[in-house]
């Protein structure tokens, strides 16, 4: 018993670590600050009350992006209503910036949210957690339960829409295999 509490304990601060992933994530999708914090706390609920179904030896972070994923798809199946995103820019501010600077990088951040807001859900999904999240193409196919070929194709045209919305040529894919492997 004593050993199954420590992996526990273990398992509990690793989940910890990634809460700002998951955060960063549920925001993708809940698109409203309030809604993410939701669905990250029940995300981890879910996840301690299941944790007999993790299996040692797989990704833990691909297992919690699934757990929230699917209760995501639950509440949005019975809301199906559509939110925007807050633009809080309270983490932007910082003491003796150059005022220029800053209002060009929150332009900029701006129209990139924007133009991440436009893309279809399937594109901006697959964008965050291979571009912001850094997984692998193999490890977004499990987390979104798809074949590896339709992650590529959905983060070709996501990355397509948003070189053409924010006026900059397409960029070569980034190579997102581990060990040689997809």
């Amino acid at each position: 018993a004593t050993g199954k509490r420590m992996a526990t304990v273990e398992i509990g601060d690793e989940i910890v670590a990634m809460l700002p992933r998951l955060r960063s994530f549920a925001l993708s999708r809940a698109r409203r600050r309030d809604e993410a914090d939701d669905l990250v706390q029940a995300a981890c609920e879910r996840a301690f009350g299941a944790l007999d179904t993790w299996q040692p030896g797989t990704r833990l972070d691909a297992w919690m992006f699934r757990i929230l994923r699917n209760l995501w798809i639950d509440r949005h199946r019975r809301r199906r209503d559509e939110t925007s995103l807050d633009d809080d820019d309270a983490g932007l501010s910082v003491a003796g910036e150059d005022g220029r600077h800053t209002v060009e990088v929150r332009s900029t951040m701006a129209a990139v949210r924007a133009a991440i807001d436009r893309l279809p859900e399937d594109q901006r999904e697959v964008l965050m957690l291979v571009c912001v999240e850094d997984m692998s193409y193999r490890d977004a196919a499990d987390v979104l339960e798809v074949p590896i070929g339709t992650v590529m194709s959905r983060l070709s045209r996501a990355r397509r829409a948003l070189a053409a919305a924010l006026d900059a040529p397409a960029t070569q894919p980034v190579d997102r295999t581990v060990g040689g492997r997809p």
